[in-house]
């Protein structure tokens, strides 16, 4: 028999669907708080990673399927990607829940948002982590209006985006490292070799194979520039266990041997001794902010990539630290200017007391302001507008 969202006494059934490790820690998060408001009276169905299945979910299929990267990849694997959309767009429709959570990882998650509507105009749906509408593809938030009813998003600018693009309903939640804020500041000791010599150098290029592939070569030719003109520093490289073989192969021809550390925990203990970062655009340069470690940026990807993003992108930074900040107080290299000369350049400005150095720490002290949400967590937030979303269509 076909479950009915109108069925007297019956639990409520929640359907999330989180394809990256990014996604699937919101969602894990998200529906521990879920749990906490409807208590035993809740089923979580869907797709996830390790930390979702923590929280009682049983994925439709291994999120490792989709770790897909680079546009040769994906033509390559299209069937197979658009056999995992249709089958869980049947798989939301057959359980018929009172709500339908997506996270992040729009192309695929939207594509399974329409054919539900489509199919099943009565299920809700929310989309948690907004696609980047205000950057590139700004239609995107008008369509979005016919299959999704809430828009929960991480970033503060991101509501008047929506409003200004006429999309659907959106909210700000907050961002989840606003929740991690003690595991990037240092306590006494660690803010005193901040200042010590040689100061601590972080190199991040990046958390994918294609990043790393696009950005060691350049990131450790720049750093031995530094060397070569008198600089001293203490360089250290944090990666994760999946990259730690590329990585450490990477660096085997660098003039500068890094320290190399793995895992989160120890690249959140180098953020707290670092005086400053060369860092690849992305979240990480949100987190160096709000570390408060001063940064030079870069991005190198693909010709083609690079062609399609110059055409598409619609603001004056990709660096989304300086996005939050509302000023490109953080320099950023992008493509043919991402070269060994202009980041060593940059590099000596912001580890020397420079006024570049400067504004930034000035302008990273305004941060928490901008990004607070109060007292609530973000995944607090998130669930009550979840909940709210849920009784509203029941409602209706």
């Amino acid at each position: 028999m076909t479950p009915s969202r109108t069925t007297a006494g019956m639990e409520r059934r929640i359907f999330l669907i989180a394809t990256e490790e990014s996604g699937d820690r919101l969602g894990a998060n998200l529906m521990k708080v879920l749990r906490q408001r409807l208590g035993d009276g809740v089923q979580f169905e869907g797709v996830g990673g390790r930390a979702m299945a923590r929280e009682g979910l049983e994925s439709l299929f291994p999120i490792e399927e989709l770790s897909i990267i680079g546009l040769a990849a994906v033509v390559k694997d299209l069937p197979k990607i658009l056999g995992l959309i249709k089958e869980t767009a049947i798989a939301v429709t057959e359980a018929a829940p009172d709500i339908l959570v997506i996270i992040d990882s729009p192309d695929f998650t939207h594509r399974v948002a329409k054919r539900v509507r489509a199919k099943d105009p009565g299920i809700p749906i929310v989309d948690y982590v907004s696609p980047s509408v205000w950057a590139w593809r700004p239609g995107r938030a008008r369509a979005m209006v016919k299959y999704v009813d809430h828009v929960l998003a991480l970033l503060p600018f991101e509501p008047e985006a929506y409003r200004r693009l006429h999309g659907p309903p959106c909210s700000y939640v907050g961002h989840p490292l606003t929740e991690q804020l003690t595991q990037l500041r240092p306590n006494v000791d660690e803010a005193a070799r901040r200042t010590e010599s040689p100061p601590v150098l972080l190199v991040l290029p990046g958390s994918r194979r294609s990043e790393i592939r696009h950005h060691m070569a350049v990131f450790g030719q720049a750093v031995a520039r530094l060397q070569e003109q008198g600089v001293t520093f203490e360089l250290v490289l944090p990666t994760m266990p999946h990259l730690q073989e590329a990585v450490v192969d990477a660096v085997k021809g660098w003039p500068v041997q890094p320290q190399v550390v793995i895992g989160e925990q120890e690249k959140r203990a180098k953020f707290r001794i670092a005086h400053a970062a060369l860092a690849k655009s992305g979240t990480v340069t949100l987190e160096l902010a709000l570390a408060g470690v001063p940064m030079v940026t870069a991005y190198r990807t693909g010709t083609m990539e690079a062609w399609i993003l110059r055409r598409a992108i619609k603001v004056n930074s990709v660096i989304l630290a300086n996005l939050v900040i509302g000023e490109n107080v953080i320099p950023e290299f992008l493509q043919e200017d991402c070269t060994p000369e202009k980041l060593a350049a940059a590099l000596r400005e912001v580890l020397s007391d420079s006024e570049s150095r400067r504004k930034q720490l000035e302008a990273f002290a305004k941060i928490d302001g901008i990004m607070s949400t109060g007292h609530q967590p973000p995944s607090a937030r998130a669930a009550d507008i979840v909940l709210a979303t849920m009784w509203q269509a029941r409602r209706g």
